[in-house]
């Protein structure tokens, strides 16, 4: 499978085409989550977070061609609240290319879902050494908006550099979005619906003594949290709440 992408730079006002080749993807039309894909991670999130991450099929399963991951306000562990989150890591990493994932994302104010990557030397080198890259983040007290963002460090390894970018969420007669970055060594390029919003240029973390974060591998990660510093306080009237994933898609050019 083949797709024939136009990609308009916001660095640079010539246009270039691209030819880039399906390599991998999850169409999620199984019964089960595929174990050798993905990692379930549990516990409790960061930021403050409310939520406990479970590994239970009642807060994450496949249904009708989706993953979905569904919030409940329930005891357990403590919490007040129960979620799940997901990786590849260790099992499927990601260098360059155009990666898609069509979502449906929870309604209501206190809802945090998120699809992300970290650099796969996250465990050896800590964060924010690996680096972050935001492909698609939204908060449900701002239903109008979504985020992409990059997040890297400076040689110490302690301060971190943050960008974002903040662009309107456009209509859809069934909830359903295409989320997407395209990848090179020069640049990463933010998607909605194959519109371009945003542009990271990753000169920008070049430092002396040592790679460019972004010329690495990373992981891919899926949640959907509630509450904490961003997303702020939660609506239990909205609960559970739902987060849809209809597929995720991997491309690479054919000269890679």
């Amino acid at each position: 499978m083949q797709r024939l992408y136009f990609l308009f730079f916001l660095s640079s006002v010539t246009m270039q085409s691209q030819e880039q080749k399906l390599v991998w993807s999850q169409e999620f039309n199984d019964s089960t989550i595929d174990t050798a894909v993905w990692n379930f991670e549990t516990g409790f999130g960061h930021n403050n977070e409310e939520q406990y991450y479970t590994a239970r099929e009642k807060n994450i399963f496949i249904e009708n061609g989706n993953l979905i991951i569904e919030a409940k306000k329930e005891k357990y562990n403590s919490a007040k609240y129960t979620s799940a989150r997901i990786n590849t890591n260790g099992k499927k990493l990601f260098q360059y290319g155009r990666i898609e994932v069509r979502a449906k994302l929870p309604e209501g104010k206190g809802t945090w879902p998120a699809i992300w990557m970290l650099g796969e030397n996250r465990e050896r080198d800590g964060y924010p050494a690996c680096g972050e890259i935001d492909i698609m983040e939204f908060v449900g007290k701002d239903p109008d908006h979504i985020h992409g963002a990059i997040h890297y460090p400076e040689l110490d390894n302690i301060k971190m550099n943050s960008l974002t970018k903040k662009f309107p969420l456009p209509n859809s007669e069934d909830g359903f979005h295409v989320y997407a970055i395209d990848w090179n060594e020069q640049s990463i390029s933010y998607f909605i619906d194959d519109e371009l919003f945003y542009c990271f240029t990753i000169a920008n973390a070049e430092r002396k003594g040592r790679d460019n974060i972004f010329q690495k591998p990373f992981y891919l990660i899926i949640n959907l949290a509630l509450g904490g510093k961003w997303a702020g306080k939660i609506d239990n009237n909205i609960l559970p709440a739902r987060f849809y994933v209809d597929y995720i898609r991997y491309y690479k050019p054919e000269n890679i």
